[in-house]
């Protein structure tokens, strides 16, 4: 089966796949990088699609003619909806942010549950929804992402939209102990099921939106649909899906082999001959669980002493979010840590810690991962994260270890052959360090050999096909079954 339906394909996001940027006389506009936007372009392009989001600022100015040239240039057209700073405020950094981000991650306890969030959200969710009534037609499949526009549904059945809407969580989705928490659960849960098709990352998070429906719903029935659940609520009928989120294989594949990486490459090891670097890539948010890697780190060289010197931890530290003080105490905890840890450890040549806190260029940061003996993700929680994808990707030499949280929606798809921690538990994570430091290389070859192959098997393009599939006939194309809560240790 192809991705380019009959039907225009319409992408609906919080963002706009591009960056604008204000020139001397003009707004600029460049194409954006992400794996999304990867797999999204093409099949917009060849079907003359459109993207409708925010443009990621605040303005009054007309950007209708750099639009229109992007358009020109990539084959589609991109729809913003224009926000206020008011708008912004309330519905992206309160609700998105305060609520909806730290709740579906389960940390609770973090949530700001201002009523005035939720009516900004639900103010900008009705004009995403307008402006998809305004620029789509009805034989358009209009697929909205993520949890900023989770009322665009509700929004467009309130105006009498006759539309095909489906849509996709890229986060986690709790359990009934933590959703229950929100005020506005049940607005938040009805307008999901006003989504044809909703997809989540791991079959983890399906089960729970089920549980959350029964928990809140008097009547609840569900089916297997093929790969699909077909849940009925009452007098609704809404298909659920697993799609778990990939990358691109061939495009880090080729990048990693190029002779500017290699060359990078070989810079950084000849830096760190002597010693196994482990990568740390995460941006700057509580759910990644930096201060918990620091504590086993820090473990790991006080158990271990016959580490130190021969491993130093490359953590990067994308920046975001920097004008909420919560993340400045988090950035400010963090360094504290690196210093007291390279305080306490550091040799004549050999520091414990490398730390970076800025964005890399993709060429960099593939080097990075090529160059890495070891990659430690360990978030708290994750919908996918597709940094472990990568590393795996850019290790063809196949000779690296990836240490993974198993809160981390990768760990479904990579289970068998990662060292897979539990990031609160620090003696674990420190033994997991130690473990992945003396792994024959044999064993190293064979498990991430696997590691890629399953990673090349249900790339980028393959998560956009089984979608669309679902989307149009119904079915989805099969994943491999989710086996970690089997394979994770029993009591006894």
């Amino acid at each position: 089966m192809r991705a380019d339906h009959s039907h225009r394909l319409v992408i609906v996001s919080n963002r706009l796949p591009v960056v604008l940027k204000a020139g001397e006389n003009d707004w600029e506009l460049k194409p954006g990088s992400g794996g999304l936007v990867t797999a999204l372009a093409p099949v917009l392009s060849r079907n003359g699609g459109l993207w409708i989001g925010w443009p990621g600022t605040v303005t009054d100015e007309d950007i209708s003619e750099p639009m229109q040239r992007f358009a020109e240039e990539q084959g589609y057209s991109l729809h913003p909806v224009y926000l206020s700073h008011e708008d912004v405020q309330g519905y992206y950094y309160g609700f998105s942010n305060e609520v909806l981000w730290p709740l579906l991650h389960g940390f609770h306890t973090r949530c700001s549950f201002e009523p005035w969030y939720w009516e900004k959200y639900q103010e900008v969710n009705r004009m995403f929804a307008r402006e998809i009534m305004r620029s789509t037609r009805e034989d358009d499949y209009i697929w909205i992402h993520d949890y900023h526009l989770l009322d665009v549904g509700a929004e467009l059945k309130a105006l009498q939209a006759d539309r095909k809407c489906g849509f996709f969580l890229h986060i986690p989705f709790p359990s009934p102990e933590i959703f229950l928490k929100l005020p506005w659960r049940r607005e938040i849960l009805s307008g999901m099921l006003d989504f044809e098709l909703v997809g989540f990352q791991t079959q983890a998070d399906t089960i729970n939106f089920l549980h959350c429906l029964r928990a809140l719903c008097p009547w609840v029935d569900h089916e297997e649909w093929g790969n699909l659940l077909r849940i009925q609520c009452e007098n609704r009928t809404v298909n659920v899906g697993c799609f778990p989120i990939s990358i691109d294989f061939e495009q880090f594949e080729e990048q990693a082999r190029s002779k500017e990486v290699e060359h990078k490459t070989a810079k950084l090891n000849l830096f760190h001959q002597d010693q196994q670097l482990i990568l740390g890539v995460d941006r700057l948010d509580y759910t990644k669980g930096i201060p918990e890697r620091l504590m086993a780190l820090d473990k790991a060289l006080s158990l271990y002493p016959e580490l130190r010197g021969r491993i130093s931890l490359l953590q990067l530290l994308v920046p975001s979010r920097e004008e909420v003080a919560e993340y400045q105490a988090l950035k400010e905890e963090i360094e504290r840590m690196v210093g007291e840890i390279n305080g306490r450890y550091t040799q004549p040549g050999w520091i414990p810690i490398h730390y970076l806190y800025r964005s890399l260029e993709r060429q960099e940061l593939v080097s990075f991962y090529q160059a890495s003996g070891m990659a430690l993700i360990t978030p708290l929680w994750d919908g996918m994260n597709l940094v472990a994808k990568e590393y795996c990707v850019c290790n063809h030499r196949e000779d690296g270890a990836l240490i993974l949280s198993e809160f981390a929606g990768a760990a479904s798809q990579l289970y068998e052959d990662a060292i897979l921690v539990n990031p609160y538990d620090v003696n674990g994570v420190a033994e997991a360090i130690r473990r992945g430091f003396y792994m024959h290389l044999s064993e190293r070859q064979a498990r991430m050999s696997r590691l890629r192959s399953i990673i090349r098997t249900y790339d980028i393009h393959f998560w956009l096909e089984s979608f669309l599939k679902a989307a149009f006939e119904g079915q989805a194309l099969e994943f491999p079954r989710d086996g970690l809560r089997s394979y994770l240790p029993k009591i006894g």
